[in-house]
């Protein structure tokens, strides 16, 4: 992943959040690295002070873990952090998909429409970041298609969280066939605005994604379950 250029001091705070928090789900910094702060401040053109307190967020967040005198390591993901983050994040996707159901206009279902057949393409060429970056934006659009903001805020900080175990494990293929008829079956609720069925499979296909990710993380050495 690279890290780009420079940050913009008009949105020097939010932005380095952001970029240290992806680099982080990204897996560009590994669980239990300690956080290279001069070299992070020479590649983003900032000084150690607001590169701290963007770690003091991460921290906050459960991205990294603050040692004293010592900086900042990344936080391991750990089983009890999945299965708590998911938990959590099943209920907002089914209170999504129910709100979703009731709000969406056609735009949008044209919109989840397309992204779906690119997730299909992408599953039919094997292509799982193509596929991956379709199947999170379908997401994205159904929790925006809710008009639910508070939900979108929280949504957004705990898919951070489990989207970390992507870039650690690799699903099997049998889970990744299970997902994509789990996704049509999301897709047939849609078309139908049926709210209530669209929350039921999109918490359900939230909760079988956690147990393939727990199963896959047992068996990845160096992670702590």
């Amino acid at each position: 992943m690279t890290l780009a250029g420079p940050i913009q001091r008009s949105t020097l705070h939010e932005e380095l959040v952001e970029r240290l928090r992806d680099l982080i789900v990204q897996d560009g910094l590994k669980p239990g690295e300690k956080v290279p702060e001069k070299h992070l401040c020479e590649t983003f053109g900032v000084s150690r002070t607001p590169l701290r307190e963007a770690l003091k967020v991460l921290a906050f967040e459960g991205f990294v873990v603050l040692e004293a005198n010592r900086g900042a390591r990344v936080a391991r993901v750990t089983r009890k952090e999945l299965e708590d983050s998911f938990a959590l994040i099943a209920v907002l996707e089914q209170l999504a998909g129910e709100q979703a159901g009731r709000n969406i206009d056609d735009q949008t279902v044209a919109r989840i429409e397309e992204l779906h057949a690119a997730m299909m393409s992408a599953y039919a060429q094997r292509d799982r970041e193509k596929y991956f970056q379709a199947n999170q934006d379908i997401h994205l659009e159904v929790i925006r298609a809710s008009g639910n903001t508070q939900l979108a805020t929280h949504h957004r900080l705990l898919d951070a969280r489990v989207r970390r175990a992507r870039f650690l494990v690799n699903l099997s293929e049998d889970r990744w066939t299970q997902a994509v008829e789990e996704h049509g079956a999301i897709m047939d609720c849609l078309r139908r605005r049926d709210g209530k069925g669209l929350g039921q499979l999109m918490k359900r296909h939230m909760m079988n994604k956690c147990a393939a990710y727990l199963k896959a993380l047992d068996a990845c050495p160096g992670e702590d379950g």
